[in-house]
């Protein structure tokens, strides 16, 4: 079976959406070819990867990527937008999606407090993700077993 092609977008690709790439390719990589970029892509922040090593997932060799890299070469079934500010810009970047998603998280980068307190904001927002991204897995799969 071919898998469907997604991406996630977020204004940085530096976080959450680093983080829901992960969890889409540890949970989904059966299904799906995962991928995720930024308007403005910056290095993908060390919180996150420390928080992702926490439960065994390393993502230190994942990079940034800007959404232009995508453009014009890949289309995508479905984009989803984790963070308000590239919602919008979504339709107009992958007018061909067959789903536009929309899940705005909080930007754990943007939190203000202590290193073990900015520690703990990037641990909420990861578990939000990955449950977030198990029920669309699951919504997903229900989807593919009823067509076949």
């Amino acid at each position: 079976m071919k898998k469907a092609k997604l991406v996630i977008i977020c204004t940085q690709n530096s976080a959450r959406s680093q983080m829901a790439e992960a969890f889409f390719k540890k949970y989904g990589d059966d299904m799906l070819e995962v991928h995720s970029a930024g308007f403005e892509p910056k290095e993908v922040n060390p919180y996150a990867v420390q928080v992702m090593k926490e439960i065994g997932i390393d993502i230190s060799g994942q990079h940034s990527k800007g959404v232009r890299e995508f453009l014009g070469k890949m289309s995508f079934g479905y984009v989803i937008a984790v963070c308000k500010k590239a919602e919008g810009k979504c339709p107009v970047i992958f007018p061909g999606a067959r789903q536009l998603i929309s899940w705005p998280f909080d930007d754990p980068a943007a939190f203000e407090g202590t290193e073990e307190e900015t520690r703990q904001k990037f641990r909420q927002v990861r578990d939000e993700i990955e449950e977030k991204v198990k029920e669309w897995l699951q919504d997903y799969r229900g989807q593919q077993d009823h067509l076949k």
